[in-house]
């Protein structure tokens, strides 16, 4: 049936209604998949059992886009003609799109990734699909047929990044073609079905000045922040899942000088940093004989023999944290990175706990001075009920007192103001006013040296 193709357009139904057929979702055309609901989806799946009788998914994949999507519904019209099925030229084309999405998509939520506001996609089973939307979660009017077809789309997931999905291996971590990031876990570990969650990225890229205006933090932090990256800062951004540590951190790499060399470092490709010279390296997982991982650190490893002139760790959450300072410690000043955690304070005590877990016979104190040496500023971002993402505080780290790595906070968000019009940006935060520790980097680049202006009223 897919290969030499057939002319059906003058069998019935075709003549009904036609719909435009692209070969790709549009959010209007997942909402009017809906009419398969009700008398109509046990057409459907007659319609589907009989076409993947015919056709191989693995094969079908093969072909480009376009031939595909006409190949499908060619053989949506044959099967309908053979069975004698009352389906109209529309009804036929929202099963062929349907078909084509789990061949070709991810099922009934391939529609989710072209909508710009979707920032999350969230499958809790068949019947619950959520969305992050500007901020906020809602549940979606879409559905999976049963558990079996979301199981589906998960191993199809995995397949496409060479992984699979079963009892002895039920979590994967993948990127899909766009670059968003999906987490797979199946049973037996997820009790109620299998979860597929999917974290999409912006193809909007936001630079400082745009996230200053929409009042994501103050003028006067927005002149520390181009003062810290260009004087070469070492930055670590805390916060929060989906507080926006990923787009501050693009935000911040578009102020790099263009003649400096920047190695990032993930474990799934998602940054994109405003520069040219770029060297982007991605971990690999296990293969499905357990060999072949290569770990961010490995990646940091090499990377020290790549010439780098900053190192972006995208996050860091294990042993990669102990080769990120030691890089920050030795001549590649202005790197950055981002770490999970609700305060400064507390960035800096994970710091200190994954150096610990991952480095034998290491005491504390020794963790702590590397830490103290290595980070100048701690940024801490967060997210409010309304969905808005801000800078909370930021904090400068001061060096070692005794075993107690000591802080200044530099600007701190004052919660207690009124967030009206009533008041400027800068009376939403708190100057300490204290001349910071790390004047002593900035004073090395006159050029940019503009202090005054970061604590001026």
């Amino acid at each position: 049936m897919f290969g030499k193709r057939a002319d059906y357009s003058g069998q019935r139904g075709l003549k009904e209604e036609p719909v435009e057929w692209t070969g790709k979702s549009t959010v209007q055309q997942i909402k009017n998949k809906k009419a398969l609901d009700g008398p109509l989806l046990d057409t459907f799946d007659r319609v589907r059992r009989r076409f993947f009788d015919r056709v191989d998914p693995n094969v079908a994949m093969t072909l480009a886009p376009d031939l595909l999507s006409q190949r499908i519904r060619d053989a949506v019209v044959k099967i309908v003609d053979e069975e004698n099925l009352s389906l109209n030229g529309t009804e036929q084309a929202l099963i062929a799109r349907e078909l084509f999405d789990d061949i070709a998509g991810i099922g009934p939520i391939e529609g989710l990734l072209s909508d710009p506001h979707i920032s999350d996609i969230l499958v809790n089973g068949p019947n619950a699909i959520y969305v992050e939307r500007n901020g906020k979660l809602e549940r979606t009017d879409l559905k999976f047929r049963d558990d079996a077809h979301v199981l589906e789309t998960a191993r199809r997931i995995a397949a496409s990044v060479g992984r699979r999905i079963d009892e002895s291996n039920p979590m994967v971590d993948a990127r899909l073609v766009d670059g968003s990031r999906v987490n797979v876990i199946a049973p037996p570990l997820s009790v109620y079905g299998t979860i597929i969650s999917i974290r999409k990225f912006s193809k909007e890229i936001m630079n400082l000045d745009e996230m200053c205006a929409r009042r994501s933090f103050s003028p006067q932090i927005h002149a520390l922040l181009k003062l810290s990256v260009r004087c070469r800062l070492n930055i670590l951004i805390a916060g929060g899942t989906g507080t926006g540590k990923t787009t501050l951190l693009n935000a911040l790499s578009g102020l790099i000088d263009e003649h400096e060399r920047i190695v990032t470092i993930e474990d799934s490709a998602e940054m994109c940093l405003q520069r040219s010279h770029v060297v982007s390296l991605e971990t690999r997982q296990k293969n499905t004989e357990g060999q072949g991982e290569v770990s961010q650190r490995d990646l940091l490893r090499n990377s020290l023999r790549m010439r780098p002139d900053r190192i972006i760790v995208g996050e860091v959450r294990g042993a990669e944290v102990h080769d990120m300072l030691q890089a920050m410690n030795t001549g590649h000043d202005g790197s950055m990175s981002t770490i999970h955690a609700n305060t400064s304070r507390d960035a800096l005590l994970r710091l200190e706990n994954l150096i610990l877990s991952s480095q034998a016979n290491y005491h504390s104190k020794g963790s702590r001075r590397q830490i103290a040496s290595a980070i100048d500023m701690v940024i801490h971002v967060d997210r409010q009920q309304d969905g808005r993402r801000f800078i909370r505080n930021i904090t400068e780290i001061v060096g070692l007192e005794g075993d107690v790595i000591t802080s200044q906070d530099i600007f701190t968000y004052d919660k207690t103001r009124d967030l009206s019009d009533d008041f400027s940006q800068n009376s939403r935060y708190i100057c300490s006013g204290i001349r910071p520790v790390f004047h002593g980097k900035i004073d090395k680049y006159k050029q940019y040296n503009n202090l005054s202006e970061v604590f001026s009223s």
